[in-house]
C-alpha cells in the first residue's frame, strides 16, 4: 500500500483532563441505565425504555446487524423508545417494517462489500443491486443506499478507482432522478477487511469528485477510520462536503463507544454538528453487555 498511515495522537493519562473525560462518560452512562434498569429481560424491547434522545442536533440511527439477538420489531420498538429516528441497513424487503413504527431506514443495503464497483467483473452484481436499493429508497422515501470498493483483488488503487467512476456514473443518473444518495464505505484493511480498496480517505473523496454530484457520498465509518488514519475531527472537517453518513464504533475492538476505548465521542459528535451537517449518525458497535443497555447510553453519548 502506497499511502502512508497515520496515527492519531496517544490518549493522555492520569491528568485533570483524562479524569474529566472519564468523569463525564460515566456519568452518561449511569444516566442511561438508569432509564432501563427496570428492563424485565435483557436483550429485548421493554415497556420500560425511556426516551435519551433530548437535543435534537444529531439525527440518530441504529445499524441492524449488531442487534441479531432481537427481532426487527423488538429493534424498532426500542428505537422509537429511545428516540432513534432509524434503523439501518436493512434489505429493500425489510423496509415496509420500518413504516409500522413511523422509522426511516437511513442506509439501504445493497452489494457485498468483497465484491465491490473497484473491479470490472464485479459490476453487473454491483449495479443490479444498488439499482434495486435505489428503487426502494425512492418508494419509502429513504434517503441513502450503501455501496462498496470491495477487495483490491491485485487491482492497483488507481485502476479500481477508474474502475469505480465506470460503474457509478451508470447509476448515478438514476440516483438524482430518484433523490437518493449513493454512500460508499471506508472500511479499514489493517484489522477487519484485508484487501479492502476504498481505506483511506483521498480515495473516496477523489471518486466524489470525480463522479460530480450531489447524489455520491461517503459514508464516514470513524472506527475503521481511526484505524488506518486517525485525525478524525481534522478529516470530517476537511471534507465534510462529500460526507453524507457517519458510522460509530469503539476502538479498539468495536465495542462500546464509552470510556473502555480511546475515541471521545461527544468532542466527535460536537464537530459534526459545527459542520452543518443533516444526515444520520449510525450506531454500529458490538454491545459486550445487554445490547439495548450499550445503545442507550451510546445515544446519549451521542446526543450533544
Amino acid at each position: 500500500m502506497s499511502t502512508q498511515k497515520k496515527h492519531s495522537e496517544p490518549r493522555r493519562q492520569g491528568t485533570a483532563a483524562s479524569m474529566s473525560r472519564r468523569e463525564m462518560l460515566a456519568g452518561m452512562a449511569g444516566a442511561a441505565a438508569a432509564t432501563i434498569a427496570a428492563m424485565a429481560v435483557p436483550g429485548t424491547a421493554s415497556a420500560e425504555l425511556k426516551r435519551v434522545v433530548k437535543n435534537g442536533r444529531i439525527n440518530h440511527s441504529v445499524c441492524r446487524w449488531p442487534y441479531r439477538k432481537l427481532t426487527l420489531d423488538q429493534l424498532c420498538e426500542a428505537a422509537v423508545k429511545l428516540g432513534i429516528k432509524s434503523v439501518e441497513l436493512l434489505k429493500p424487503k425489510e423496509l415496509p417494517t420500518l413504516k409500522k413504527y413511523g422509522l426511516v431506514c437511513a442506509m439501504v443495503n445493497s452489494h457485498s462489500y468483497q465484491r465491490g464497483v473497484s473491479n470490472k467483473d464485479y459490476h453487473p452484481e454491483c449495479l443490479a443491486y444498488i439499482r434495486k436499493s435505489i428503487d426502494a429508497a425512492a418508494e419509502h422515501k429513504f434517503p441513502n443506499v450503501i455501496t462498496f470498493s470491495g477487495f483490491r483483488y491485485d487491482t492497483p488503487d488507481d485502476v479500481g478507482l477508474e474502475n469505480a467512476v465506470t460503474a457509478i456514473k451508470q447509476v448515478i443518473g438514476h440516483a438524482e432522478e430518484k433523490k437518493v444518495n449513493i454512500c460508499i464505505e471506508i472500511l479499514n484493511s489493517k484489522v477487519d477487511h484485508k484487501g479492502y480498496m476504498f481505506d483511506h480517505m483521498s480515495w473516496g473523496v477523489e471518486l466524489c469528485k470525480k463522479i460530480g454530484s450531489e447524489r455520491m457520498k461517503i459514508l464516514y465509518d470513524i472506527y475503521h477510520a481511526q484505524i488506518m488514519e486517525g485525525d478524525i475531527i481534522r478529516t470530517l472537517r476537511d471534507n465534510q462536503e462529500y460526507i453524507g453518513h457517519y458510522h460509530t464504533g469503539g476502538n479498539p475492538g468495536r465495542h462500546e463507544i464509552d470510556d473502555t476505548q480511546e475515541l471521545y465521542y461527544p468532542a466527535i459528535m460536537r464537530a459534526i454538528v459545527e459542520t452543518g451537517f443533516k444526515g444520520y449518525v449510525a450506531q454500529e458497535f458490538i454491545p459486550t453487555g445487554d445490547p439495548l443497555t450499550s445503545l442507550a447510553e451510546a445515544i446519549q453519548i451521542c446526543d450533544v
